[in-house]
C-alpha cells in the first residue's frame, strides 16, 4: 500500500492519480468496522472522522441527519481528501443506519455516550464486525438510536468538563476495539 502525507493527499487530483487512487482504494483490506455519525454537525469533526476512518481501515462511514456530506470544502480540508478514499453513505437517521447495518448480519452496535446503562469503554468486549455510533456535539446520540445499540460505552471524565470531542472519543474506542481484535498490535 502506498502511504501519502497530508500534502500528497490534498493534491491527489490528476487523471492518472485518480485512476491510481481508485486502484489503490479497491485494493485496501478494510476492517469490519462501520462508523455511524448521528447528526454530527461540525464539518471539521466530520472531516477528522474520515481521517480516523482511513487510519483504522474502517469499512464505511455513515453520515446521518442534518449533517453536511462531501463534497464540502470544510470536510475536505479537515479530511485531507480521505473522503475520496474511505467509503461513505448518507442516511436520514441513525436509526435507519443501524437497522440497515443489522441486515448485513452479526454486526454488534456500540454507542459511545454518557447514558444510563453505559459501561466504561475499557470494560467492553469489542468483537468484529462492529458498528460504532457517535452523536451530535451538543445532544449526543439520539434516544431512538441509543435504544437500538447492543451496548453503550463511555469514557471517564476526571476534570470539570463533562465530555470529549466526538472524534477524540471515537478514536479512543476504535483503537481499543482494534487492540482487542487484531493480534498484530
Amino acid at each position: 500500500m502506498i502511504k501519502m502525507n497530508a500534502a500528497q493527499l490534498r493534491n491527489f487530483k490528476s487523471e492518472r492519480d485518480k485512476k491510481n487512487q481508485k486502484d489503490e482504494k479497491d485494493q485496501i483490506q478494510r476492517k469490519p468496522i462501520y462508523i455511524i455519525l448521528d447528526n454530527v454537525l461540525d464539518t471539521y469533526n466530520i472531516g477528522s472522522i474520515f481521517r480516523l476512518a482511513d487510519a483504522v481501515l474502517a469499512s464505511k462511514v455513515i453520515i446521518t441527519g442534518q449533517a453536511e456530506v462531501p463534497p464540502n470544502t470544510r470536510i475536505k480540508k479537515a479530511s485531507i481528501n480521505t473522503t475520496e478514499i474511505v467509503p461513505w453513505e448518507y442516511k436520514t437517521s441513525a436509526e435507519e443506519a443501524i437497522r440497515e447495518i443489522r441486515e448485513i448480519g452479526g454486526i454488534r452496535v456500540v454507542g459511545v455516550e454518557q447514558a444510563q446503562g453505559s459501561i466504561p469503554y475499557t470494560k467492553a468486549k469489542y468483537k468484529y464486525p462492529l458498528a460504532v455510533v457517535v452523536g451530535n456535539e451538543s445532544n449526543g446520540i439520539s434516544k431512538e438510536a441509543l435504544e437500538l445499540c447492543d451496548q453503550i460505552v463511555e469514557l471517564p471524565m476526571f476534570g470539570i468538563n463533562i465530555s470529549l470531542n466526538v472524534m477524540v472519543s471515537l478514536g479512543i474506542v476504535l483503537y481499543k476495539a482494534i487492540e482487542q481484535n487484531d493480534k498484530t498490535l
